[in-house]
C-alpha cells in the first residue's frame, strides 16, 4: 500500500511539474518574452523543472524496484 501511495504522490507531482514546464515552454514559443532577460530566465525555469522531473522519475523507479 505504501509503495502505491508513493507512486501516486510522485505521479501527481510529476504531472504538476510537467504542466508548469509546458506553460513556460508555450510562453517562449509564442514569442511572449518581453526581452532577452525574461527569455533566459524562462529557459532556466524549464531546466530546473526538467531536472526535478528527472529526479522524480528516478525516485519512482527506485520505489517500484523495492
Amino acid at each position: 500500500m505504501t509503495d502505491r501511495l508513493s507512486n501516486n504522490i510522485l505521479e501527481v507531482l510529476r504531472d504538476a511539474i510537467r504542466r508548469e514546464m509546458n506553460q513556460v515552454t508555450d510562453h517562449i514559443a509564442t514569442g511572449s518574452c518581453k526581452d532577452h532577460s525574461e527569455y533566459t530566465h524562462s529557459c532556466g525555469v524549464i531546466k530546473g523543472l526538467a531536472l526535478a522531473e528527472r529526479e522524480i522519475l528516478d525516485l519512482n523507479k527506485r520505489v517500484e524496484e523495492q
